[in-house]
């Protein structure tokens, strides 16, 4: 297996950005939604590169949003393959975005993740990102476009559900905001399981 290049990992919202500028962040993933303007906080960040994709964060089609598609987690993908094939820099820190930091940036971490490491166990992959992001909640949609794609046989949208479920436990709020943001598919797996 190829060691990852990756030396530091963050994910966090948009509020959040000016508070990573001075930490050496040398690639950028953000996930905005469609019309949102560019953030301001990359002016304060030294050179980087960055990729930024526009979708919406749901999982069903709702009138109006976009929602996450196969090519979107291509591009991650994508992303992910370049960013292990770099060697220019000694020290890399990835930053994955989106507009609040717990579902689109980190679903999107975590099948970079689980890109990097084929032989981790997707129960470890989805704590990983639980370590970097105590409130995760990954689409689950985009998460299953990754799941076929990377050949997890639906291992990584399991492990996903159940990171869901511990999140209910924990936030029980969160049962009744992921249903009024049509979310309650997301919801209803992991209470089921």
């Amino acid at each position: 297996m190829i060691p990852e290049p990756i030396s530091l990992h963050t994910v966090c919202g948009l509020e959040e950005l000016g508070h990573h500028s001075a930490r050496g962040v040398t690639h950028v993933l953000s996930i905005l939604d469609p019309g949102w303007p560019e953030p301001d906080a990359f002016g304060g960040y030294d050179t980087h590169h960055r990729t930024t994709l526009r979708f919406h964060d749901i999982i069903e089609p709702l009138a109006g949003q976009i929602l996450p598609r196969p090519e979107d987690v291509a591009t991650i993908l994508e992303f992910g393959s370049e960013l292990r094939s770099e060697r220019r820099h000694e020290r890399t820190h990835l930053l994955i975005h989106c507009h609040a930091g717990i579902s689109r940036s980190t679903a999107a971490m975590t099948m970079l993740l689980a890109q990097a490491h084929p032989d981790l166990d997707e129960a470890a992959v989805v704590a990983r990102v639980h370590d970097l992001r105590e409130k995760a909640w990954p689409n689950a949609r985009m998460i299953a476009f990754a799941d076929e794609a990377l050949g997890r046989q639906g291992r990584l949208s399991e492990a996903v559900r159940r990171l869901h479920a511990l999140q209910l436990r924990v936030r029980p709020h969160l049962d009744g905001l992921m249903r009024e943001l049509g979310r309650g598919r997301e919801v209803d797996a992991a209470l089921a399981g």
